[in-house]
C-alpha cells in the first residue's frame, strides 16, 4: 500500500481504502474560533473527523508563561488518534481551507505522536470540492516510504542561550509586517527573535493554494539557509502553528527536518528579559 508522508493529492485520497484512512478537517479562524466547526458542519469530506486547534491541537493556556498553543501532553493526544481509529497502518489525512497552515499542524503532532503515515491535502477542500467538481488537479510527486518521523522540540531557556551565542539558525514563519514589528495584528508586541530569518509560510504555496514543487521548495529554503548548513534550524511563528507548515515544505523537498519551537513568539515575549529586534 503506498503510503503518503508529507501531502498527497484530491484524486489519491479519494482513492485510499477507506477502512484505514482516517481524516481530519483542521479548518479554523484565528480571529473567529468556532467559524471552521460550523464549516465543518455545514459541509466536510465524507468520513473526516474535526479538529479544532485550541482544543484538539493545543493544551491549557497559562496566560503569561506560555504561548496562545502550547503542545497538549503528548500521551493524552496519542489516546485521542486511538479514539478517532488512528491504528499503526492508518493513512492519516489533514486538511483546512487556509494553505495548509492548520493541517501542518495536525501533521507535526500526528508524526511527534509517533504516526508516520500522515499527509496534507495539497490544496486543501478546495482541492477536494474542486475535483468533486469535475475539475482537473495537480498530484504532488510521488515519493518514497515515510521516513522515520524525527519531530523534536526546544524550549524557551534552551533557545535563550543560543539566541545568545547565535549557534542555532532560526526561521520565522510569519508575514514580514508581523516579523519587523511594523504591523502586529495579534501579540502584544511586535519584532522578533533576535537573528532570525523571515521565511513567510505563505510563500511556501503557489497562488492556486498548493504547495510549490519540491525543486522550488528545496531552493527556496537553500537559500533561506546559506551560510548556516552546519547550524541547527529552529522554526517559530506567532504560536507554533504555521511554524509546522515550514518544516512540511522542508521535509517534502527531502531536506533535514528542522527543530520546532513550540511556544513561538507569543511565549518568547512573556519574559520581559528575553531580547527583540524590530
Amino acid at each position: 500500500m503506498t503510503a503518503f508522508a508529507t501531502l498527497i493529492g484530491a484524486a489519491e485520497l479519494a482513492a485510499l481504502d477507506p477502512d484505514s484512512a482516517r481524516v481530519f478537517d483542521c479548518r479554523f479562524d484565528l480571529a473567529d474560533p468556532d467559524a471552521g466547526e460550523a464549516r465543518f458542519t455545514n459541509a466536510h469530506i465524507p468520513g473526516a473527523v474535526y479538529l479544532h486547534l485550541d482544543r484538539d491541537l493545543a493544551g491549557p493556556v497559562s496566560p503569561g508563561r506560555t504561548g496562545r498553543h502550547p503542545l497538549p501532553d503528548r500521551d493524552a493526544f496519542r489516546e485521542r488518534l486511538r479514539a478517532h481509529g488512528v491504528a499503526e497502518d492508518s493513512q492519516v489525512v489533514a486538511y483546512d481551507d487556509a494553505g495548509g497552515m492548520f493541517a501542518a499542524r495536525c501533521w507535526w503532532m500526528v508524526r511527534w505522536a509517533g504516526h508516520a503515515r500522515v499527509a496534507v491535502l495539497d490544496g486543501g477542500y478546495h482541492a477536494w470540492q474542486a475535483m468533486a467538481a469535475g475539475t482537473p488537479g495537480t498530484m504532488p510527486a510521488s515519493l518514497p516510504p515515510p521516513p522515520e518521523a524525527r519531530p523534536t522540540t526546544v524550549t524557551m531557556p534552551e533557545l535563550r542561550s543560543h539566541v545568545v551565542e547565535r549557534t542555532w539558525t532560526l526561521l520565522d514563519a510569519r508575514a514580514p509586517d508581523r516579523f519587523d514589528g511594523s504591523n502586529e495584528t495579534i501579540d502584544p508586541r511586535g519584532g522578533h527573535i533576535p537573528g532570525a530569518r523571515n521565511a513567510p509560510f505563505a510563500d511556501n504555496l503557489t497562488p492556486d493554494g498548493r504547495f510549490a514543487d519540491r525543486a522550488s521548495l528545496r531552493r527556496r529554503f537553500e537559500s533561506l539557509l546559506a551560510g548556516s548548513e552546519d547550524r541547527r534550524t529552529v522554526c517559530y511563528c506567532g504560536s507554533g502553528v504555521t511554524a509546522a507548515h515550514n518544516i512540511l515544505a522542508m521535509v517534502h523537498a527531502g531536506l533535514s527536518e528542522p527543530t520546532l519551537y513550540p511556544g513561538s513568539w507569543s511565549e518568547w515575549i512573556t519574559d520581559p528579559d528575553n531580547p527583540i529586534e524590530t
